[in-house]
Parts: C-alpha cells; structure tokens; sequence
C-alpha cells in the first residue's frame, strides 16, 4: 500500500527577481515500509524533497499524497498534527532540547502528540531509550552524550510515537563509521520489526549501503531508481561522486 505519491511536483524559491529551481517535476511512490535512501550531489534537492514529503514547506507545483491525503488541501493546524503524529525527524544536528534529559526529550515527542498519560510516556520512553542501548543514561542531558548516544536519543524520539514515516537528513554526517553503522542498525531492525518507512537523505556511501532502494537525484530530477537491493550492497558500485560526507548542512 502506498504511503507517499508526488506527481509532477515542483518547488521553485525566490531570490529577490531570479527563479531557482529546487526540484522539477517529481513524480514518485513510496510505499509502507520502505527503508529508502535519497542521494545526489550538493544542491541537487534532497533535502528539499524530504522537507516536502515531511510538511514543512509546500511544492510551488503539483500533487503530493500522505496516506491518500494531499497535503496541499490542508490547513496549518492539520499539517501540524500529522507532523506530531504521523512523522519522526531525524536530523544531523540531532534537535535534543539541552536543558531535558534523554529521557524527557523522549517523552516530549510524546507529549506534543498528544499523549498525556504521564505513566505511560514515560514507560514508553524508557522502553525504547533502552532498546537503542541507552538504559542507565536516561537522566544525561544532552552535553553529557557523545554524537553517537544524542543520535540514539533521536532516533528514539523519532520512532516513540510510532509514526508512519520516519525522515533522516544526513543522520550519519557528524558520526564515525562505527557509530554510524550501529545507528543504522537500530533503525534497520526497528523497520523490520515496526514496518516503520524511512526515507534518508544521504552523502553517507554506509547509509547506501543499508537501504532497500537508492533514489539518485540530480539538478531536481530524480536520475536513478534502484529497488529491491538487499542492505548491504556494495555501494562503490555507484561512483567517487558520493563518497563524501555532507560537509556541513545542505543548502537548497
């Protein structure tokens, strides 16, 4: 079943008189379930495409669906719930709130979806903080966290709500190679377990790796679609272009 349809989809950003174009003409479906990796060079529209999908910004032209929904009928507030309820973020710069503990930087996720049994958020929370492997750091706040425990703490937070989708951008870029690959491992397995989508945006060749389907995009076209890959697949195979890590946050 269908979780997200873009059709013809188009954003367009205004720089004083001049039109730059970040994505032209998108058509792409993605199902329930999918572990998916966006990747392209600098400036190529990953993140753009991931900022769409995820109802933060709205495509200049065409269609996008969540769940047989499409997002461009909906008002502010309605888009805000299915942020809250419905889609997890996971960022590089990990977003924890530094004056919460991991614990309650869990529980927050919660929270602003509307949970409001405090008993039950907080076993909730303790529950998943300890199957990404941090059980006994719950009450750290985050500058007592290495890169590698804040982006557990993330990942944890992204995935307690249990949303239908869950997005990525550069989630590996200010982690070692070791770390990323346990970190990945978390979400691969709490795909497979949860049926839980997730959708990168990537330079990280281990996050390639990793991913069911490799989207290429390029200049705002996606250029390659390449499905049914099992994780782990030699991701050289795809060129030295990509062999970096994101230096720093994408512009697009």
């Amino acid at each position: 079943m269908e979780l997200l349809e873009l059709e013809k989809v188009e954003k367009i950003y205004q720089q004083g008189e001049i039109e730059v174009p970040a994505l032209r003409g998108v058509d792409l479906t993605i199902s329930r379930g999918e572990f998916t990796s966006v990747f392209g060079p600098s400036g190529s529209g990953k993140t753009t495409l991931l900022n769409l999908i995820g109802a933060l910004d709205k495509a200049t032209r065409g269609k996008i669906y969540f769940d047989g929904e499409e997002l461009g009928e909906q008002s502010k507030n309605e888009l805000a719930m299915l942020r809250r309820k419905k889609i997890g973020f996971i960022f590089q710069s990990y977003n924890l709130i530094p004056v919460l503990t991991a614990l309650e930087n869990v529980e927050f996720a919660l929270r602003i979806a509307g949970v409001k049994n405090g008993k039950v958020s907080r076993k909730k929370s303790r529950e998943l903080l300890a199957e990404v492997g941090l059980e006994g750091m719950e009450d750290r706040r985050p500058n007592e966290l290495s890169g590698g425990q804040k982006q557990r703490v993330a990942v944890a937070r992204a995935l307690v709500k249990e949303p239908s989708l869950v997005l990525a951008d550069e989630p590996t870029a200010n982690l070692d190679s070791e770390t990323s690959q346990e970190v990945l491992e978390i979400m691969l397995d709490m795909n497979r377990h949860l049926e839980t989508t997730f959708v990168f945006s990537t330079h990280d060749p281990l996050v390639m790796d990793y991913a069911r389907r490799l989207l290429e995009i390029k200049d705002g076209r996606i250029t390659q679609d390449k499905n049914g890959r099992e994780p782990g697949e030699a991701s050289r195979r795809l060129g030295p272009d990509y062999s970096e890590k994101a230096d720093g946050q994408e512009k697009e």
